[in-house]
């Protein structure tokens, strides 16, 4: 009947309890068991034949999830009497115990909130204890004193509500004495010693802490506050400037700042902190460590050569139209792929004529001659002699044969001179009609033109123009004169 009534005692504590933790770190327990002797006289360890009672109080504190250290005291009776046989003896127990307590349920070996925590502990206690030796139904005075002892053992605890579990528990006392039984007639090699079987109810204690910053959660105005984060009276993360930016999430906890700069400074509000603005009076992206670009050409205009137009990085923030490496502000051809040697100015045929003065740019001259090759002196005396010598039927265009190898000569210079272009100036005396002069003159021009094409130049170079009298070289009033107005004249162009 006893027995169904602590049962049923127990069933009707609540269920779904939380096990003793960091919110519930005190727990106080109450206990009923038996009290078995094992010494001189006999083995009464879990046989539950010789029951005597045994009631307990604990007192216990959680240090972290695998250990909690635990305090006992205990009262009960203490004896050997099996079926009444002779050298038996009872006596009263009152224990003190305080012991270290691993358990099983630490998060690692099962969750923390286990209904089953079973858990292992060892610790040292001390016991007064009084007891009478039983001899033929009489009871004499044998036994008393302090007894030091070290307990150990084992137990496992049920939750049972938020705040209860049930524990089942067996504790071993090693004794360093041997005067329980009141007898040192010893039929063992050990001192006397005592089991405790209990079961009990244990109380957790304690105020709830869900962010377990110390702050119950009645007080507490932060109530997820992350771990092991500093706090004030009022469970809030600790802000030693005041800027509303927890100190765990400052990065600068001792200046007033703003939450866009990481608690930091920010004077102009572009989202980089002061201690890493490089413009910190100038509203800048953070790509640019807070300096702005107003032209947009990715170069911050603190290092922007050119800040009002845009340009490239490899320029400072210049610009360079053709992309010769030559800033447009000093590139004196800024339209045209230079050097940077040449101001920005080409020169393709290396010969230090640029591109721009140069008359034949795709081929090496000098800079007398505008950038073009110079002019041999073999070159220049064939058409000097062409000057002199071609002739032609009277009053015609008909080339006299004599005047061939003068010809043949040009086509020569013309075929190993590609570069070459050719223009043909005919002209005459002043005798006879001037149009027919003019006429004459275009005509004779047109006959080597087309003599030197037979042979091999290419028309596009050779240019035939008459000038008739209009460009006599001497005067037109002597026969020699009038013989040396009288003829072709070969001028290169290029």
């Amino acid at each position: 009947m006893k027995k169904g009534l602590l049962l049923y005692t127990l069933l009707i504590v609540q269920y779904c309890a939380l096990a003793q933790n960091s919110q519930k770190q005190y727990g106080l327990g109450i206990h009923v068991g038996t009290l078995e002797y094992n010494g001189d006289l006999g083995n009464a360890f879990y046989k539950f034949n010789d029951p005597h009672l045994l009631g307990g109080l604990t007192l216990s504190k959680y240090m972290s999830p695998s250990w909690n250290i635990e305090g006992m005291i205990a009262a009960g009776k203490l004896g050997y009497t099996p079926n009444r046989k002779p050298n038996q003896f009872r006596g009263n127990l009152i224990d003190f115990n305080v012991y270290a307590k691993f358990k099983f349920n630490n998060g690692k070996l099962l969750k923390e909130d286990a209904v089953l925590a079973p858990y292992l502990f060892i610790g040292i206690g001390d016991a007064y204890y009084k007891s009478r030796y039983l001899s033929y139904k009489q009871l004499v005075p044998k036994g008393y004193g302090m007894d030091f002892n070290f307990p150990f053992g084992a137990g496992v605890q049920v939750r049972l509500g938020e705040n209860a579990a049930l524990r089942v528990q067996s504790t071993f006392h090693y004794s360093v004495t041997d005067t329980y039984d009141g007898t040192k007639e010893s039929k063992t090699n050990y001192n006397d010693g005592y089991l405790y079987n209990t079961v009990g109810l244990v109380f957790n204690l304690g105020k709830k802490d869900t962010d377990k910053d110390g702050i119950a959660d009645k007080k507490d105005k932060c109530v997820a506050t992350p771990l092991k984060v500093l706090v004030d009276v009022s469970g809030c993360p600790l802000d030693k400037d005041s800027d509303g930016i927890a100190d765990y999430l400052d990065k600068c906890p001792e200046v007033k700042g703003v939450a866009s700069a990481d608690g930091c400074a920010d004077a102009d509000k572009d989202s980089v902190r002061d201690d890493q603005d490089a413009c910190i009076n100038a509203y800048g992206p953070v790509k640019f460590r807070g300096c702005p670009d107003n032209d947009g050409d990715g170069v911050p205009d603190v290092y922007d050569k050119c800040p009002k137009l845009p340009g490239t990085v490899e320029l400072n923030g210049c610009a360079d139209a053709d992309g010769d490496g030559v800033m447009d502000d000093v590139d004196a051809c800024p339209t045209e792929k230079g050097t940077t040697l040449n101001n920005g100015c080409a020169d393709t045929d290396a010969d230090g004529v640029l591109d721009k003065n140069d008359k034949c740019p795709n081929e090496a001259g000098i800079a007398t001659n505008a950038g073009c090759p110079e002019i041999k002196e073999e070159t220049k005396k064939i058409f000097e002699q062409a000057l002199r010598g071609i002739q032609f039927e009277t009053g015609k265009d008909i080339i006299k044969k004599q005047s061939f190898s003068i010809l043949d000569n040009v086509v020569r210079v013309m075929v190993e001179n590609k570069a070459y272009k050719l223009n043909i100036d005919g002209h005459t005396d002043n005798q006879g009609d001037d149009a027919k002069n003019m006429l004459l003159s275009q005509n004779r021009a047109n006959a080597v033109k087309n003599y030197l094409i037979g042979k091999g130049v290419e028309a596009s170079r050779l240019e035939a123009t008459g000038y008739g009298e209009t460009q006599p070289l001497e005067s037109n009033d002597t026969k020699e004169g009038r013989t040396k107005n009288r003829r072709v004249a070969f001028t290169v162009k290029f």
